[in-house]
């Protein structure tokens, strides 16, 4: 089977399965490519996430009150660590500073904080590496506690951390598990399926354990990502964050526009 779903009609459009949930506004970049190029995009998430329940959480033996310097990588950290500190009845400082991976996530922070009375510091291009040089920059006195799945943390950001000196825990406050999307995979005749963590990975093979990649392309957001792929023994065409593509959006953008030549 040359695809993941039932053979494709002749057509020039390109079907293509990015494995997040669909964005919350049209003015996502992902549609500008719907726009620009003969491409059908599908959004489906190919993990769930479930908190740990605080009274689990309390075994990590992590005081919240105690971290003067947060990291998020998504807007899923950040709902559940405001969901702990509800739940453990912590008070965090005022002056508590907060980095995130993208701007997106950073803004994402005014449904739980007063934005602007916050320290709030971004990476310039959404990679990792621009998220540990602003860290970096800001490290001095600040002890950090980095936000993660119990199964998905981001160990270029944890090897990061500790190489720049960084005093820093790992808080772990929800897991990632597989979701039902065989039925998507089996019927949908895609010609690119696009991941961004190695747990939407394991849930590919979760839902097809004899998934053959053939003629499918296939993208992939990190180096872990492309990492879990490979140990897979599947072919990742398409890697993001590259220096001309900081995002899969770009990666795609790029990679569309050589087909167009």
């Amino acid at each position: 089977m040359s695809k993941t779903g039932p053979k494709k009609s002749s057509t020039a459009q390109q079907r293509i399965l990015i494995t997040q949930p669909r964005p919350e506004t049209d003015k996502s970049p992902y549609f500008e490519l719907e726009r620009k190029y003969p491409v059908k995009l599908d959004f489906c998430s190919f993990i769930k996430l479930e908190g740990i329940p605080a009274k689990d959480f309390r075994k990590q033996k992590i005081e919240l009150a105690q971290y003067s310097g947060i990291i998020f990588t998504s807007r899923n950290a950040i709902d559940h660590f405001f969901r702990m500190v509800e739940e453990m009845k912590a008070t965090i400082s005022p002056d508590t500073k907060y980095f995130c991976i993208t701007e997106a996530v950073a803004l994402y922070l005014q449904k739980f904080i007063l934005y602007r009375k916050r320290k709030v510091f971004f990476g310039n291009d959404g990679s990792n590496k621009s998220m540990l040089e602003v860290i970096q920059k800001q490290k001095a006195n600040v002890k950090f506690l980095y936000v993660c799945s119990e199964n998905q943390q981001d160990n270029e950001i944890v090897n990061g951390l500790k190489n720049i000196g960084c005093d820093f825990s790992l808080a772990f406050m929800y897991r990632s598990v597989p979701a039902d999307v065989k039925a998507l995979l089996t019927e949908t005749p895609y010609d690119l399926i696009c991941f961004f963590t190695p747990s939407g990975v394991l849930s590919l093979f979760d839902n097809i354990p004899k998934f053959k990649q053939d003629e499918l392309l296939l993208g992939a957001f990190g180096n872990n990502t492309i990492k879990a792929m490979e140990e897979r023994g599947l072919n990742v065409q398409i890697k993001a964050p590259q220096p001309k593509a900081p995002s899969m959006v770009a990666a795609l953008d790029q990679y569309l526009a050589s087909k167009k030549r």
